[in-house]
Order: C-alpha cells, then sequence, then structure tokens
C-alpha cells in the first residue's frame, strides 16, 4: 500500500473551456453572436487560484447567496519536469501525471470569460488524492468519469468527446504562454453538469481506472459570519 501524501498542486492550475463538442453544440447560438461571432480558435483558460483548493473528503462551504453549484467533473493534467525544453522552436510539454478534479461553479450566463466570482470562490476546486502516471493512464480519449450525488448516478462523461486532446491542447496552449513543470490544466467539463447543494455528497470516479481512487466532497451550508471561534473568549 502507498503510503505517499494526498497530492496537492504546487504551481498553478488552469481550467479549459470549450473543450467538449457537448459544451460547443449548447453554446453555438451564443457563439455567433456579438461581440465574438464565432467559436475562438484557441484555447479558452481561466485560473483557479490557490483558496479555491479542496482536499478529497473535505467539506466545501457555499457562499451565503449560493443556493446551488454546478459540478465539474473533469481531469487533470500535472505537467511534467520536460515542460520547458524547446526543440526546434516548438516547446515540448510533456505529462507526468493524471488526477481527478471537481471544477465547481457558481451557474452563471456565459461561459466565454466567467468572472472570478464564479470560479475562484474559497474551496471550489476538489482535488483528487492519487496521481496516476501518464503510462498507467494511457491514452486520455480512453478516460470516463461517473459522478454521483448523494450516491445517485448524475452525468457519465466520455473524453472521446474532447474537442483538443491533452497533447493537442498542451501544444496549443504552449504557442502563447509557457506552462512550468508542477502546473495543472484541466481538459474540461462537459455540457450537461448536474447542480447539487448544501448537504449533498458529490463522488467522482472514473470506472476502468481504480488507481484514480474516488474524489469526494461534500457541500456545507453557508458559515455564518459571525460565528463564533472555538477557544476565543
Amino acid at each position: 500500500m502507498s503510503t505517499a501524501p494526498p497530492f496537492m498542486p504546487e504551481g498553478t492550475v488552469y481550467g479549459t473551456l470549450l473543450n467538449f463538442q457537448g459544451e460547443i453544440e449548447a453554446l453555438a447560438p451564443q457563439m455567433s453572436e456579438a461581440p465574438y461571432k464565432a467559436a475562438p480558435s484557441a484555447p479558452v483558460l481561466y485560473v483557479k487560484t490557490a483558496n479555491t483548493w479542496s482536499a478529497n473528503g473535505s467539506g466545501i462551504a457555499l457562499p451565503a447567496t449560493t443556493q446551488q453549484v454546478e459540478v465539474g467533473a473533469t481531469i487533470g493534467v500535472l505537467i511534467g519536469p520536460q515542460a520547458l525544453v524547446k526543440y526546434a522552436q516548438t516547446a515540448i510539454i510533456s505529462i507526468a501525471h493524471y488526477v481527478l478534479m471537481n471544477d465547481l461553479s457558481i451557474p452563471h450566463a456565459s461561459f466565454f470569460r466567467p468572472p472570478v466570482k464564479y470560479k475562484c470562490v474559497d474551496g471550489f476546486l476538489g482535488v483528487g488524492s492519487q496521481l496516476v502516471s501518464a503510462g498507467q493512464a494511457g491514452d486520455p480519449a480512453r478516460f470516463k468519469l461517473e459522478v454521483r450525488v448523494n450516491g445517485e448516478l448524475r452525468q457519465r462523461i466520455d473524453f472521446a468527446n474532447l474537442v483538443r486532446s491533452a497533447n493537442q491542447l498542451l501544444a496549443d496552449v504552449g504557442e502563447f504562454m509557457t506552462l512550468q513543470p508542477g502546473d495543472v490544466i484541466m481538459l474540461g467539463c462537459d455540457a450537461g453538469r448536474p447542480l447539487a447543494q448544501a448537504g449533498d455528497r458529490i463522488d467522482i470516479y472514473a470506472p476502468g481506472l481504480p488507481a484514480f481512487g474516488t474524489l469526494s466532497n461534500t457541500l456545507l451550508p453557508p458559515q455564518s459570519p459571525d460565528a463564533s471561534v472555538e477557544g476565543a473568549p
């Protein structure tokens, strides 16, 4: 049995929008409207800041004004130590490991430029405790996830439906920014994200890849701002 401590990121964690065919199809009418009038030609990224990271098994408190959140089951790609090596003007970005993630978000109307206040709420990124090496995981296009809320199956995700494969996503991102070793980039969240509320337990599992384990978090009711602190006078 492994005695390695649970994984938590050491670099920057990036989310990716519009990287599932279902998401593209669902938002196609909006993408044809001003000001964009077309689907983006490059990956659309955002940062999940360190305040959002929640360990596997921990509770996640909802903000006082939030009744429900969207569950964003996905897989993160941990960038390996060769990310900065360049050959023939092309950045070589290596994949070290994969990890389960739950990219929670407050529901909002647009996914083109997600405001920080919806994505970067304290605790709003569940992080799986188990890293799976690139060699052990195999082809990411064969990844599948199941999402259960209170034990009920609410979503199945098939990574064969990615717009950009893991390698293509890293190559396209590498054209305009440098990913550092230890950074994590999520492969994206599919359309049909389940909603969850305070008291719900969210479990994310990868069938066929038990090495990922199960990423579990429970949503907690908002904490009162004037709640007493244990041990305070």
